[in-house]
């Protein structure tokens, strides 16, 4: 069967439940409504919401990890997750990702329904609410174009394989005492 090392991305349809969907979604549009100091100066052109390692999304990290294990053959460590609201013409450039994001998975939670595909290495990959994108985040390289609906909302789960070169920056090299309470 192999390990995502061989295929380097794949979607995974379902990778969410309808309730998880549905719970996420509600979530992040009132995140997105009250967010007054998060925005994504960085890597959007017009200031989107972001949310680092929020609580949800991190739960998500640790219950989604075994689902992510079997999807990619590969025993993992979390680092770290994140999140986007993306608006009007946001954009998400061509790039691979910085070392903790070595095993990632894209997320879709909900939009306006105008279709905006992520591209890998050059291939639009269509998600719909509850999909998933796994990819080799260091190796892949991944974007998005010009988004000409209202709102789209994305989450990223990160990992790093447990055996390979990346496995020093498990937790995003945060400190052991502060994850110590989570039970990776």
């Amino acid at each position: 069967m192999g390990t995502i090392k061989d295929y380097k991305y794949k979607l995974i349809k379902n990778f969410l439940t309808p309730e998880e969907v549905k719970l996420g979604a509600h979530y992040f549009k009132l995140l997105h409504k009250r967010n007054k100091t998060q925005f994504d100066d960085a890597q959007s052109n017009n200031l989107d919401s972001r949310f680092y390692s929020d609580a949800l999304t991190d739960s998500l990290l640790i219950n989604k990890k075994n689902i992510l294990e079997k999807e990619t053959g590969l025993e993992l460590y979390p680092t770290y997750s994140f999140s986007r609201i993306y608006t009007y013409n946001s954009e998400l450039v061509k790039h691979t990702d910085r070392p903790s994001c070595e095993i990632s998975i894209t997320i879709m939670w909900d939009s306006d329904g105008t279709e905006w595909p992520i591209y890998m290495d050059g291939n639009p990959i269509e998600l719909k609410p509850g999909d998933g994108a796994a990819y080799l985040g260091c190796d892949v390289e991944h974007y998005r174009n010009n988004f000409k609906g209202d709102y789209h909302i994305q989450s990223f789960l990160h990992y790093v394989n447990k055996n390979g070169k990346y496995q020093e920056y498990k937790y995003d090299k945060k400190s052991i005492r502060e994850n110590a309470q989570a039970k990776w």
